[in-house]
């Protein structure tokens, strides 16, 4: 599935400071479709939606308010309703800013129930991040309908399957799974065409994700961010993971810090991932893991950061 099938208007023209291309609906089948948010950077999610014409379920929302309006415009955009129920994937905020928006028109917010956790304990973690971008009143919503295992919804006639696949990305991840269509919206289990970005969840959870993901069968893929995709985008994020997993072993054996090894390493086929320097900050998160000791948020931040030629992350929302 590539951008080729997108129906909504998508002019390349940059809006505000931003200076990124707007966001796009593609349909994936009758009553479902994702929205894009390019490039897939940092802050630039996807989201989705499922519809029967009298009710829709819509999958994650956007970091700001402004891009929060403008996925509720497309949704009614579509012809569909609005949404009275919002799955979120994770906790973070580029997924769940958001909530707030679709919360006030009377949806109801689903989640895992470490995301809800995980929101009520973060707050309003992106502002801390990037305190100069316009959120907007962003208003704190966690999920008031949890899980801990399996959730299966029904939109009309299309099965919604809601699963935790562990720790991986984050410690409460949801997968959409729509099994009559074939298709998937994995959260940022996977990025398509960006490096991805573990120190909040597991390298080995994210590996494990992995291999049930590609136990679905899915045809088509709703990665996190970037564009959507086939299942052999899996392969790419394991690669890259293992990558990750080998650099870690290696390095904490000959007592080099996570920043040496990320500044030493041949990025190689991975060079071409948006947000290299996320491959310190998951050399962070494989060495908590290995020493069994808790993640240095501080240190990952400060030295991706570094990574980033010492300019601070660019939220582009």
């Amino acid at each position: 599935m590539s951008s080729s099938t997108r129906t909504s208007p998508t002019a390349e023209a940059a809006h505000g400071p931003s200076a990124v291309p707007e966001p796009y609906t593609v349909p994936l089948a009758p009553g479902v479709s994702a929205y894009v948010q390019p490039d897939g950077g940092w802050c630039l999610n996807n989201a989705g939606f499922v519809t029967d014409g009298d009710r829709t379920l819509l999958i994650d929302t956007a970091p700001t308010v402004r891009r929060a309006e403008l996925l509720r415009d497309a949704v009614a955009a579509s012809g569909a309703p609005a949404p009275s129920l919002v799955v979120n994937t994770h906790h973070h905020g580029d997924h769940t800013y958001g909530n707030g928006v679709f919360a006030a028109d009377g949806a109801t917010i689903i989640g895992h129930a470490g995301c809800r956790e995980q929101t009520l304990a973060v707050g309003h973690q992106l502002h801390a991040i990037w305190p100069s971008v316009e959120y907007g009143d962003v208003r704190i919503t966690p999920a008031t309908l949890t899980y801990t295992d399996s959730l299966t919804l029904h939109i009309g006639d299309t099965e919604v399957r809601l699963f935790h696949p562990g720790p991986a990305h984050t410690v409460g991840d949801t997968v959409v799974w729509l099994p009559q269509r074939r298709i998937v919206f994995t959260g940022d289990l996977v990025f398509n065409g960006g490096t991805p970005f573990i120190p909040f969840g597991s390298l080995a959870g994210s590996l494990r994700a992995l291999e049930v993901l590609r136990g679905l069968d899915a045809e088509v893929v709703v990665p996190g961010h970037g564009r959507v995709t086939d299942p052999g985008v899996f392969d790419t994020v394991e690669r890259y993971l293992r990558f990750v997993e080998e650099l870690a072993r290696e390095g904490r054996a000959a007592g080099r810090s996570p920043l040496e090894v990320a500044r030493g390493a041949d990025l190689g086929e991975f060079a071409q991932l948006q947000e290299s320097e996320r491959l310190v900050g998951n050399l962070h998160r494989a060495y908590a893991d290995l020493d069994g000791a808790p993640l240095d948020l501080a240190a990952v931040l400060r030295d991706m950061a570094t990574m980033n030629g010492g300019r601070p992350l660019a939220c582009h929302a």
